[in-house]
């Protein structure tokens, strides 16, 4: 092991290297699901995505809430995911990958929404206790993940342009 990293740090100082992809890339499309390959070229192509966790709430809710439903999302179905049952452990992966990022916060377009709270896995949520509350959300490519997606799933001529919707970056971690 030790060789190995005299290796890479030989390589660091080599400053004719042309080699400019991250060398975790090949490793990352060995463990991507092609549902999973969907989603993040959607993410590229179509921003940050809403996504809703829904919450006890009234009187009760004011004090403490407990989650009902966590990270309801349209991910598959704006993707065109084959199995739409599967996308909460694409979801999973994909965060374990460091390719996606959980917002605590809505995204802009707050008529997003709308079509996310109509949809019936939302509705059986909110409707499955007496006082319920939907906590809005969203999900974003992390700066990793979106050259990761640039480089190696789509063309470049989609990887170039530069109106491509802009991804806010996950916050600093606490120290």
């Amino acid at each position: 092991m030790r060789e190995r990293g005299t290796e890479l740090l030989e390589k660091s100082r080599d400053v004719w290297a042309q080699d400019g992809r991250h060398p975790a890339y090949d490793r990352i499309l060995d463990e991507l699901a092609p549902d999973e390959a969907r989603i993040l070229v959607m993410l590229l192509s179509k921003g940050p995505q809403p996504t809703v966790d829904v919450r006890t709430g009234g009187p009760i809710g004011m004090v403490s809430s407990q989650l009902i439903a966590p990270g309801l999302n349209m991910l598959g179905a704006r993707s065109g995911v084959r199995y739409l049952d599967q996308v909460p452990s694409y979801v999973n992966n994909l965060f374990r990958l460091g390719l996606v990022w959980l917002s605590r916060e809505p995204v802009e377009e707050h008529a997003e929404y709308q079509v996310l709270e109509a949809q019936p896995d939302v509705l059986a949520a909110l409707h499955s206790v007496k006082f319920a509350k939907v906590v809005r959300r969203s999900i974003h490519l992390t700066p990793f993940g979106e050259e990761f997606t640039r480089l190696a799933l789509v063309d470049e001529r989609l990887a170039a342009r530069g109106d491509l919707p802009e991804h806010d970056t996950p916050p600093e971690a606490d120290a």
